[in-house]
């Protein structure tokens, strides 16, 4: 007895959708729906992964470029910070170099090379001056003029402490502040 074997062997039937492709069945359609979905995902990470890695190089570029400036400019915006120095070494914020000394009592503060006496509660401002923040080389952020206003609160384990005003005429955005304040100096939002 011979069997044909056309009878056994389910016979593939194409079919073929409005617009004319062949396709072997319904499966065809849901793998060829994930393979899209996939690449959607892929190019969707890929562009994530792209903003990370330019907002990390432009955030490891930041800097900043202090001059003197004229003063009389409106500084209508004020930040306030909880600082501390470490005593005998020059800090430099910008361009304006900073040391503490402690001495009997008080605190030997030298800006720039002008020193001066203070006790606690003593204020000492810093003058106007203007700072140019880029990134990626050459792309300005912020265009401002500033003034720092140091009081200064004591001094406790080799380090001199004050309360900072910075005092500036456009708006700067926490995070740009805080990551141009140097690391040798705590400071703290106040």
């Amino acid at each position: 007895m011979e069997v044909n074997r056309k009878e056994t062997e389910p016979e593939l039937v194409k079919m073929t959708d409005p617009s004319g492709n062949k396709s072997q069945g319904p499966g065809d359609e849901q793998r060829s729906g994930s393979r899209r979905g996939g690449a959607g995902l892929k190019i969707a990470a890929a562009i994530i992964i792209l903003i990370v890695i330019v907002a990390a190089v432009a955030l490891l570029t930041l800097s900043v470029t202090v001059m003197n400036a004229t003063p009389g400019i409106s500084m209508p915006f004020s930040t306030r910070y909880g600082v501390s120095f470490p005593e005998g070494q020059t800090i430099t914020i910008g361009n304006v170099h900073i040391s503490t000394l402690a001495n009997q009592g008080v605190i030997i503060s030298d800006i720039d090379g002008d020193k001066q006496n203070m006790a606690v509660g003593d204020q000492r401002v810093i003058s106007e001056r203007r700072a140019v923040i880029t990134t990626l080389g050459s792309f300005t952020l912020i265009d401002t003029h500033f003034q720092i206003t140091l009081t200064y609160k004591g001094e406790r384990d080799n380090r001199a402490y004050y309360d900072m005003n910075v005092q500036t005429s456009a708006e700067v955005p926490q995070i740009l502040l805080n990551h141009l304040l140097p690391p040798e100096i705590q400071a703290v939002p106040s």
